[in-house]
């Protein structure tokens, strides 16, 4: 049987993954179904895993546990991260790409300037602003009591 808590936080991650499809679609009018693999926008799936897992553990082992203690502060950095440090990287590579682009339109210009062009863009959309994950967070909570309330021995 497999573990409960992982379950818990896996359901997180592919749910929050999953709805990144129609909230985009209710912002932008646009069906894309990419949104369901990448990484960014609404909700964090990042943030709905580990608040999924915490919720689980506070329900089945207590607030005063050590697995709780440990699965919060886990879920602290791991949003921290997603905001902080993830999202600094996206907004560099949005710069250095705004570079290359810069960078290809004065070799077009001036014939002797050479520079050797780029496979690809770096990706831009690494991590997510703050409502993302505190939206990836509500929904992990209400996953987390699902599983915990849904689970036949909750001892």
């Amino acid at each position: 049987m497999l573990n409960r808590a992982i379950t818990t936080a896996l359901i997180g991650i592919g749910a929050a993954q999953f709805l990144k499809v129609p909230l985009h679609y209710l912002e932008t009018g646009t069906w894309d179904w990419k949104k369901a693999f990448g990484s960014g926008d609404m909700p964090s799936s990042h943030s709905s895993a580990v608040t999924s897992l915490t919720t689980y553990i506070a329900l089945k082992k207590g607030v005063p546990s050590i697995d709780f203690g440990v699965s919060s502060i886990f879920s602290l950095i791991v949003m921290y991260d997603a905001m902080g440090i993830r999202w600094q990287a996206g907004q560099t590579a949005i710069a250095v790409n705004d570079m290359y682009e810069q960078l290809e339109k004065l070799a077009d210009d001036h014939p002797g300037f050479s520079y050797k062009k780029r496979e690809k863009e770096l990706k831009e959309m690494l991590g997510h602003m703050p409502i993302e994950v505190v939206g990836g967070a509500a929904l992990g909570v209400a996953i987390g009591s699902l599983s915990y309330l849904t689970e036949q021995n909750r001892g």
